[in-house]
């Protein structure tokens, strides 16, 4: 790629940290309410988590593999990894800045308080000797020498690195892990007080090693690749693939330690030593590690210090069914018209959930067809399936069991959906099936007629109240053949391709796409200007960008609602100077995808499960669905201009690739979410 064209690109990684360091500032922010900064303090670091085992494992695994070529900005593998570097450690410190010396004092001011072991009192330091004590036989101290090699560490595992003399034998080293199944933070004797447990490890180390001496005790904290080669075309089993390398990933090169600032030259030359990882894969945090643990304590009921309840409403459409004596089923309501729902705003149990159960249980449906991706622990989803299976409805679920830390909990899910009686599908090869689509066959009068929903989100009971996302209800024929067919291909070995109504990746998505985009290019003029809106995840395909650019000299408007990283550039001059490029942050995380495009007047408007990404486009299976009636069009076309409106919680990318938060005219503007919010709950 030629350098100008470099210079037409945002790096993939950067831009993903410049996502997480806004989602660091809802934790620097005053008008969050403090627990709810407690809360993204968390959300910051489980995103760190994902992103080294994912991005920078995979960064690494060029690096081993000798892989020398750039990225869209032109970047090296080693390259892009000393800049994440720089710009982790910076983040970090700001994170731990923001939990030391803001967030945790004021938490305290409150009532709540986590202490240090240093300054507890003698009567707690008696109660938490005890606590330990009645738990010492779940610990377990590891020594290390030539008899007892270095312990395998599981990732993100919490563990003391132990310096100490053993009589006889001089200095030695051991390893003891923290356990994740007791308590993270222990409660005192006062209510509301809590001391980390590796502190209370770390200041009763001689009832596991007695008879020695403690010379330091440093907690310190793995990361191990995830982004694990996968030879999907020579595997015999895919279940049995995944299976394996989950059990690879158990061993997998650690990418990054995190170690205690206090922790001495020494020590921590062991531990690089022993763990097979350079000084440049170490990270010292200033005060404490896997502050993700926080994220319990954010379920404390605190009213004044959370933001109001959330209220989800049943979608105006269903409060039918919820009317006394009422005869009608959601069969007749989608009959009626398409239904669009919004969710966490509509009731994801009152509506997707209710859907399901009810198929389930009507005796006129014939069959049930549905993907998961990624679904809840205890899913009331699988429970509505296995109870159609057992009520002899014929159940075809495509549980896809390479969703990316999800792969052991869908494994479970496809034993029990056998176990049911249901057909389930693991995936294909090759491809990640990511749509969320939902095919009901029923039996009626006129004969069989087929019900479905598509939508952007996972069926996901938890997710549903934490994510936005939309999903469309219909009964349209075309729509309903359509995905006939692509069930078919998930499960079968259909080679349909004729797709009319859909956009299916990744067969017809991408082309179709690039149309439109030229679509609004040959359509533009300056009484009728060509305009595109676009909401989604994040923006990383190169031929898309390519092409956008293309419109942006053209002369047509564009604006995209990103909420992660983009690697496209805006406004520069002659290439980009009408693209605009937003991303809103807030309470619930944004996963809407909503495709506009003017079309000369005869608006079209898109709504599915794919962001524009290679991988989306070409490396999985993806449906996005036209929304054609012109009520719920102008219900998305409401949710897209409040967002392009909304001056409190959305930021503004600009050229040099750094993001501008906007500043409300009023300051009690709530942002976008509660205004969208209070539209629904009194609409």
């Amino acid at each position: 790629m030629a350098k100008a064209q470099h210079d037409q690109f945002f790096n993939r990684e950067l831009s993903w940290l410049a996502f997480n360091n806004r989602v660091l500032h809802e934790a620097l922010d005053e008008r969050t309410p403090l627990l709810e900064r407690l809360k993204f303090v968390s959300i910051v670091e489980s995103n760190l988590d994902e992103f080294f085992m994912k991005r920078v494992g995979g960064l690494k695994r060029q690096l081993s593999a000798g892989v020398r070529s750039p990225s869209l900005d032109g970047r090296s593998p080693s390259e892009q990894l000393a800049e994440i570097r720089r710009l982790v450690i910076e983040m970090v410190g700001r994170q731990q800045s923001c939990l030391i010396e803001e967030l945790l004092p004021r938490l305290g001011a409150e009532g709540y308080r986590f202490l240090d072991h240093g300054s507890l009192s003698h009567r707690d330091v008696a109660h938490v000797r005890d606590f330990f004590t009645r738990h010492l036989p779940v610990f377990t101290p590891l020594g290390v020498d030539p008899g007892h090699p270095f312990p395998n560490l599981s990732n993100l595992s919490l563990s003391l690195a132990v310096r100490l003399i053993v009589r006889g034998n001089g200095e030695q080293y051991a390893r003891v892990k923290i356990p994740s199944n007791l308590p993270r933070w222990v409660p005192l004797t006062k209510p509301n007080q809590w001391v980390p447990l590796e502190q209370v490890v770390a200041h009763n180390l001689e009832q596991l090693f007695p008879g020695t001496e403690i010379l330091e005790a440093c907690p310190f904290r793995i990361t191990r690749n995830a982004d694990l080669e996968r030879n999907e075309e020579e595997a015999e089993d895919l279940l049995e693939l995944i299976a394996e390398e989950l059990r690879g990933r158990r061993v997998a090169p650690v990418v990054r330690v995190e170690v205690a600032r206090v922790m001495s030259q020494r020590l921590r030359e062991w531990l690089c030593e022993s763990l097979e990882v350079k000084e440049e894969d170490v990270y010292e945090i200033p005060g404490l590690l896997n502050v993700g643990d926080l994220m319990s304590m954010t379920e404390l009921e605190i009213p004044h210090l959370q933001w109001p309840p959330q209220i989800a409403v049943t979608h105006p459409r269903l409060r039918a069914l919820d009317e006394p004596d009422s005869d009608r089923n959601f069969f007749q309501i989608i009959r009626e018209g398409d239904i669009l729902v919004h969710h966490p705003y509509h009731s994801f149990a009152t509506s997707v959930l209710r859907f399901l159960e009810m198929a389930a249980e009507d005796p006129k449906v014939l069959a049930i067809k549905q993907t998961l991706y990624r679904t809840a622990k205890r899913s009331p989803i699988i429970k509505a399936l296995v109870r159609a299976a057992e009520n002899g409805k014929q159940v075809v679920v495509l549980v896809e069991i390479k969703a990316r830390f999800d792969e052991a909990n869908n494994i479970e899910w496809v034993k029990i959906l056998e176990n049911a009686g249901a057909h389930v599908a693991y995936g294909l090869v090759g491809l990640k099936t990511h749509n969320k689509t939902i095919l009901v066959v029923r039996q009626e009068e006129i004969g069989l007629r087929s019900y479905c929903h598509i939508g952007t989100g996972n069926y996901h009971t938890g997710t549903a109240r934490l994510y936005t996302d939309l999903g469309l209800f219909t009964c349209e024929e075309t729509t309903c053949a359509e995905l006939v067919h692509l069930f078919n291909f998930l499960t079968g070995h259909s080679r349909y391709r004729a797709y009319r109504r859909l956009l299916v990746a990744p067969f017809n998505m991408r082309a179709r796409f690039l149309e439109m985009i030229d679509r609004e290019i040959e359509k533009h003029t300056p009484e009728e200007p060509g305009r595109i809106i676009a909401k989604m995840n994040q923006v990383e395909d190169r031929e898309i960008m390519l092409r956008l650019h293309r419109a942006s000299k053209a002369g047509v408007q564009i604006d995209l609602i990103i909420r992660g990283f983009c690697c496209l550039r805006p406004g520069l001059p002659g290439v980009t100077e009408n693209i605009r490029v937003m991303s809103a942050i807030g309470r619930f995380l944004e996963h809407t995808r909503i495709f506009y495009f003017r079309n000369g007047g005869e608006e079209e408007y898109y709504i599915g499960s794919a962001d524009w990404m290679y991988r989306n486009l070409d490396r999985r299976v993806e449906a996005t669905t036209p929304v054609s009636d012109p009520t719920l069009q102008a219900q998305l076309r409401d949710i897209l201009d409040a967002h392009l409106r909304d001056r409190r919680q959305t930021w503004d990318l600009q050229p040099d690739g750094t993001y501008v938060q906007r500043s409300p005219e009023e300051p009690e503007d709530e942002g976008v979410q509660a205004k969208l919010m209070q539209s629904l709950v009194t609409g």
